[in-house]
């Protein structure tokens, strides 16, 4: 059989990148859910999301991470505005 007439698999190298990107997308919205918890709510919290959801929708083999990101990000939101609506503030504030 000649490369035109051969079935496709899905599992060569073009799949396996996809895949690993797809991963990389879940363990940074992670990360970026996590950081927005203390700084920067507003921006890295939809990026948290929006990168979650891509991961899931590219089949990420860490779809748990990829939610607890979407989880994180949104939580991200709800804390800004629980800032927002309790002093008046869009950051944190020690004092």
């Amino acid at each position: 059989m000649s490369p035109r007439t051969q079935p496709r698999t899905g599992t060569g190298p073009r799949t396996r990148t996809r895949t690993r990107d797809a991963d990389a997308m879940a363990v940074t919205a992670f990360v970026l859910g996590l950081v927005g918890l203390l700084v920067m709510n507003l921006l890295l919290g939809p990026v948290a999301v929006v990168l979650g959801a891509l991961a899931l929708y590219r089949r990420t083999t860490r779809p748990g991470r990829a939610r607890l990101a979407i989880a994180l990000g949104i939580t991200d939101v709800l804390v800004l505005a629980c800032l927002v609506t309790a002093d008046g503030t869009w950051s944190w504030s020690l004092t």
